[in-house]
């Protein structure tokens, strides 16, 4: 399988890329300035996407059996703060990057979409949103450590995957749990839909290796086309 990873250098996105060269699949892997990178593995050409540009991502997906997109504003890997800082001055650039790939996807509708968003659109409870509750979203907010005027970014990663919504081509969105962090690969987790899922103790959490694991498990057998899925321990 050829597997295209927007935003290889980011943190989810470069366990992607060794999930999937692990697994033996042929990797693309996007970024700004492919041109800075210094690459030794087999299976895996570096190329630049913009992926706010419907034109500049039509130009990679031939060839390109499902596309993965990890898009950060800024450079999350290196610079967090620096990430959280540009997705709160503008918010709808998720949805912006949402219609670029489904415009793309427009010249290749068999080539499958999996987009990885927020844990703050998942249901904390039937018919309610954490991203729709002002007293939710900082609650949990206030936990991760991050500003409560990152709030704006997570509705972002909502009006996303409401864009997706919209659309008919193959996409899937993922939710990651709330607590995301780098940590160990077990390949055991659990599996939802709208709701998160959590462990003995209440806790939403996943580690960005075991993310990896669930975004190449899709890639290969996907389960959520046009649907949303989370996980968590």
């Amino acid at each position: 399988m050829h597997i295209g990873v927007i935003g290889a250098t980011g943190s989810i996105g470069r366990r992607v890329v060794t999930e999937a060269l692990g697994r033996g699949h042929q990797v693309t892997a996007l970024t700004r300035d492919a041109a800075r990178i210094s690459e030794d593995r087999d299976d895996i050409v570096w190329k630049s996407v913009d992926v706010l540009d419907a034109d500049s991502i039509t130009a990679v997906l031939p060839g390109l059996d499902v596309l993965i997109s990890g898009f950060q504003p800024g450079n999350g890997a290196k610079d967090i703060a620096d990430t959280v800082r540009r997705s709160i001055a503008d918010p709808t650039v998720y949805a912006t990057a949402a219609r670029a790939l489904l415009k793309a996807l427009d010249t290749r509708p068999r080539t499958r979409l999996i987009m990885i968003g927020g844990a703050g659109s998942l249901e904390i409870e039937p018919g309610l949103v954490r991203a729709d509750s002002d007293a939710h979203l900082h609650e949990s907010l206030d936990l991760l450590g991050l500003p409560r005027e990152y709030a704006a970014a997570v509705r972002g990663h909502r009006d996303a995957l409401n864009v997706l919504r919209t659309s008919n081509r193959l996409w899937t969105y993922f939710s990651p749990a709330e607590d995301i962090a780098p940590g160990k690969r077990t390949g055991r987790f659990r599996i939802g839909g709208d709701q998160p899922v959590l462990d003995a103790d209440g806790r939403s959490r996943i580690s960005i290796e075991d993310a990896a694991v669930a975004l190449v498990d899709e890639a290969e057998l996907p389960q959520f086309v046009q649907r949303r899925f989370t996980i968590g321990y």
